[in-house]
């Protein structure tokens, strides 16, 4: 965890955020934003209201348009390659997985490890085997993504997002395309991952999901926001967004999945 916990992982002030695929055209305006250390926060949204541009910005992958992000309290403006480490406390699975087809499962997982690590083949390999155990993915090792349901390459793309153990880790509509079965894995993993998980040595992730349907991600400790028509508004709490009369929120609230958190 970073060394002074009341520093937050995440601070935007006055944040512009631009599309990822035009520079010029900014899709949010000032984002006002804090994320606390542990903190588990869900993004809501509609289709093209800047929910994935929002995380690449937060992961560090592109600039602000404007104002400051501030990311474990250092400006992302000027972390360079002598910060990489900052960076490598991110974690980000991107929505569909972004696996390498020319590798295999357990290649994928373990890209991370031999691009920012110093250890050996063989004690790469064990700490990929252990993730991929702990997450089900074992007998899908030495399968390529092709070959494989688009459900457990999200889970992979999960797994190569923790290979380097973030301290935060941001999620871009994780449960899209899912069957139900694995909608649920996901709701109980993230859960754990929130207060705790053995992978972490009991230490809680802080976590930031952007979804389309809020009805899976109803917690009473949960943090929600909304992006529509180019802003940034914090809502509070669930009974914050139950109690909501904004439109968008009524329409994200609307289709009743068979999972909720738990």
């Amino acid at each position: 965890m970073s060394e002074n916990s009341n520093i937050p992982a995440i601070a935007m002030r006055g944040v512009n955020v631009a599309a990822m695929r035009d520079a010029s055209f900014t899709v949010i305006e000032d984002v006002n934003w804090l994320v606390a250390a542990g903190e588990f926060w869900v993004i809501a949204g509609q289709e093209l209201s800047g929910k994935s541009d929002l995380l690449l910005l937060a992961a560090g992958l592109m600039p602000p348009a404007a104002g400051t992000y501030r990311l474990f309290g250092r400006d992302t403006r000027g972390l360079g390659e002598a910060e990489l480490a900052e960076r490598l406390r991110i974690g980000f699975v991107f929505q569909g997985g972004h696996l390498f087809n020319q590798l295999t499962i357990a290649e994928n997982v373990s890209l991370p490890l031999r691009y920012q690590t110093d250890l050996t083949p063989a004690e790469s390999a064990g700490a990929t085997r252990a993730l991929l155990e702990g997450m089900e993915l074992l007998p899908l090792a030495d399968v390529t993504p092709a070959n494989v349901a688009a459900n457990w390459r999200q889970r992979a793309a999960l797994a190569r997002a923790l290979i380097l153990k973030p301290e935060v880790l941001l999620l871009d509509n994780p449960l899209a395309g899912l069957g139900a079965r694995h909608r649920l894995w996901w709701l109980r993993f993230l859960g754990h991952l929130s207060r705790g998980h053995e992978y972490f040595g009991g230490q809680p992730v802080t976590l930031v999901v952007a979804a389309d349907d809020l009805r899976p991600w109803q917690h009473a400790r949960r943090r929600f926001a909304l992006l529509r028509d180019k802003k940034f508004t914090v809502i509070g709490g669930w009974n914050e967004v139950e109690a909501s009369g904004d439109p968008v929120l009524k329409e994200l609230l609307a289709l009743h999945l068979e999972t909720t958190a738990p």
